[in-house]
């Protein structure tokens, strides 16, 4: 199956692929060995999610400021 990247970088999953996993709505991504890795994360994993990020020493004020720099505006 072949997926393209969009301008925004975006992917489009195929529909072969994400009716293998009904209600999944969130992923976690990551590389191992120069393949792109894509995990189900199901709505009870969010304590998962948050011990990750609370061990990678990101906080709310990270995030948010991440955001802000995503948002601004180019000249």
């Amino acid at each position: 199956m072949l997926a393209k990247k969009t301008s925004k970088n975006q992917l489009t999953l195929p529909k072969a692929v994400v009716s293998r996993f009904p209600g999944i709505d969130y992923y976690d991504v990551s590389v191992e060995d120069g393949a792109i890795m894509l995990r189900p994360v199901r709505a009870g994993q969010a304590d998962a999610v948050r011990r990750k990020l609370d061990a990678l020493g990101i906080n709310e004020g990270d995030i948010e400021y991440a955001i802000r720099w995503a948002r601004r505006r180019k000249k």
